[in-house]
């Protein structure tokens, strides 16, 4: 069975081969293989599709909900960890294409890659079979984990979750700053957040992942 099959019997949905390819290509790979393109452009459009997927079907599926709840489901169910742990469930990690670097680091099993996969995978089947099976592929992976408690954490979604306690608690909105370092294929973000005199710090291979990491550490200041 090639990688392509594999990953297709996984999603049961059939995705381009070249596509496909082009989805589990992640850009430390990329890099030391002459600069072919990798996953970040098919990762832009599937947290796209992601959203609005997720968007309409907690809208229906949840009609009583006010739209700050469902806001915060959505976020929740978009977050790194879900889309992770959805990548983990169908046993992903094996298939992504790393450099040498990430292999011996434990990329395969980590949460920012395997998210970015997924939202490259999501991408690559709507360009693959149209809008309508990319959305009931979103549909199919995220269905389990809303009836889960822990999908709603604050773990899930560090972001929201410390906006809300910081109104809770009558402070400032979260304000965040990032900076970053490294060569294209290998750069690191380091992000602060600050509410009030508390501050938080998070590192993270994308500026998102790196404001996620520094939000949950403001949490846990917070509510120690």
């Amino acid at each position: 069975m090639t990688v392509r099959s594999g990953v297709e019997e996984l999603l049961g949905v059939d995705i381009d081969a070249g596509l496909c390819q082009l989805a589990l290509t992640h850009r430390s790979y990329a890099y030391e293989n002459g600069g072919t393109p990798h996953n970040e452009r098919l990762e832009f459009l599937g947290d796209s599709v992601l959203g609005q997927a997720v968007t309409v079907l907690l809208y229906t599926t949840f009609p009583q909900l006010p739209e700050g709840e469902l806001a915060k489901r959505r976020a929740a169910l978009v977050s790194t960890q879900a889309l992770a742990r959805i990548a983990r469930s169908i046993n992903l990690g094996p298939s992504i294409l790393l450099g040498k670097g990430e292999q011996q680091t434990g990329g395969s099993d980590k949460d920012s890659i395997l998210a970015d996969t997924m939202e490259a995978l999501i991408g690559a089947t709507f360009l693959s079979a149209g809008q309508a099976v990319a959305t009931d592929l979103v549909e199919r992976l995220v269905e389990p984990l809303m009836n889960d408690e822990d999908t709603f954490g604050s773990h899930i979604d560090p972001k929201t979750s410390l906006q809300e306690v910081a109104a809770a608690q009558g402070l400032p909105a979260p304000h965040y700053s990032v900076d970053f370092s490294g060569p294209d294929h290998a750069r690191v973000f380091v992000a602060t957040v600050s509410v009030g005199d508390v501050s938080g710090t998070g590192t993270g291979t994308s500026k998102k992942h790196a404001e996620i990491a520094a939000a949950h550490h403001a949490y846990e200041q917070l509510t120690a």
